[in-house]
């Protein structure tokens, strides 16, 4: 195993906190041992596309589309978001293992990562933490299903998303009576009482992605529902703790630990990314607009 030194956990309130514009990789190495309580890594999923969602508006422009009916409306792209994930499986391996190794480092002794990876890659990046961590952390596989979108015509459609969880050292933080509840499958088996307080999930987590006409939507093209975030964030860190996400997108990791009383480092390379994550940030502690 990789590093098997276990750090002591740095004081709070470092200046490692907060949205940064920059290479995860040279921010990473700027941090000390044990300075992180959480880390949520969303990294590209080693697909070789270019990701891209553009922003319309209806009733002007030079383009048409057919609506109900048959009936066609007028429409324009105004503004248009991408996301390169264009590297060859060994370029990403070799791109996220460095990474993997300092995350280890900067993690407190209690301290845990989730990594969020899809079919593309993930039994390669769980050889990589075997490595980093040793296989004795794994903890679990979760399977983030969703139904949405298209369906294969040759093969079961795919519909799931795979985070791995791996804990620093021997310990952990899982905070079970934290985690939100889900209902019963069988309500009428377990009797009303357990019924009404519902369930704790199990490693599938049914949870829709986010809307595409959702107030969540910020039109970034690999944002997660803050509903996913928010679960992990519960379950593996305390208020006050730093959650940190060094591949930040659309700033999801970030707004869901302000949200739950945390602290919080995002880094990205995007400057896309880190306005769309100070906007979001900054509509947390907006005044709310006067009524009419």
């Amino acid at each position: 195993m990789i590093g098997e030194e276990t750090p002591a956990a740095a004081e709070p309130g470092g200046p490692w906190e907060g949205v940064v514009l920059g290479d995860n990789l040279e921010v990473l190495r700027t941090l000390p041992d044990g300075c992180v309580d959480l880390v949520y890594i969303d990294p590209p999923f080693g697909t070789g596309q270019r990701r891209r969602l553009d922003s319309i508006r209806t009733g002007s422009g030079d383009r048409t589309r057919a609506g109900f009916g048959g009936r066609t409306y007028r429409w324009e792209t105004v503004s248009s978001l991408q996301y390169q994930d264009g590297m060859d499986l060994d370029a990403y391996l070799g791109f996220l293992a460095p990474r993997l190794v300092e995350i280890h480092r900067v993690l407190a002794a209690h301290g845990s990562l989730y990594v969020h990876l899809d079919h593309h890659a993930v039994h390669h990046v769980r050889l990589l933490l075997d490595g980093v961590f040793g296989h004795e952390r794994f903890l679990n596989e979760i399977i983030w299903a969703y139904d949405y979108g298209g369906r294969a015509r040759d093969r079961w459609a795919r519909k799931h998303d795979n985070i791995l969880w791996y804990a620093r050292s021997a310990t952990w933080v899982f905070n079970r009576e934290a985690v939100d509840r889900i209902p019963y499958l069988a309500p009428g088996l377990v009797g009303p009482e357990k019924a009404a307080r519902g369930k704790l999930p199990t490693d599938v987590w049914w949870m829709t992605i986010v809307p595409t006409s959702g107030r969540e939507r910020t039109g970034y093209p690999t944002q997660k529902p803050l509903r996913l975030l928010e679960r992990i964030i519960r379950a593996s860190s305390n208020p006050g703790d730093l959650v940190a996400d060094f591949f930040g997108g659309s700033g999801t990791t970030a707004v869901a630990a302000e949200r739950l009383g945390r602290r919080h480092l995002l880094v990205d390379t995007n400057p896309d990314a880190i306005r769309i994550t100070r906007e979001r940030l900054a509509a947390l502690t907006a005044p709310p607009a006067p009524a009419d």
